[in-house]
């Protein structure tokens, strides 16, 4: 059985809350990152943000596929947060790579300028 423990990523300062995977070495890793956005974000920002995280992958070596998508839930459990992200990586190294990376902090150096975030989360994982 595999142990994980969720790791939170404050995207917008690169700052890691917690950052703990158990997982084998050459496990895909997949890392969840959900925003919600200000309301006063226009579609343009919103474009602007995913643009800008859409091109970590060429970027970031070990990023193996971008994901994104508007929750179509009807659940509404969804607390607001609506811009679903997934980053799979090759594996733990290559996500453990990635969240120090020049590139990423840049990332969230963008966030910042916009200032169109109000929360995020992120999660990652091992798919079993």
């Amino acid at each position: 059985m595999k142990f994980k423990i969720i790791s939170f990523l404050l995207l917008t300062t690169g700052v890691v809350l917690a950052g703990f995977t158990f997982s084998k070495k050459n496990e895909q890793v997949k890392h969840v990152v959900v925003f919600k956005f200000r309301a006063g974000a226009t579609q343009e920002q919103i474009n602007e943000v995913t643009k800008a995280f859409q091109d970590l992958k060429g970027k970031i070596p070990g990023i193996v596929a971008f994901e994104h998508g508007v929750n179509i839930s009807t659940e509404k459990k969804d607390l607001g947060f609506h811009h679903v992200y997934l980053i799979t990586f090759e594996n733990l190294q290559a996500r453990d790579t990635y969240l120090p990376h020049p590139d990423h902090n840049n990332f969230g150096k963008i966030l910042g300028k916009l200032g169109v975030v109000e929360d995020v989360f992120v999660v990652d994982f091992s798919a079993e």
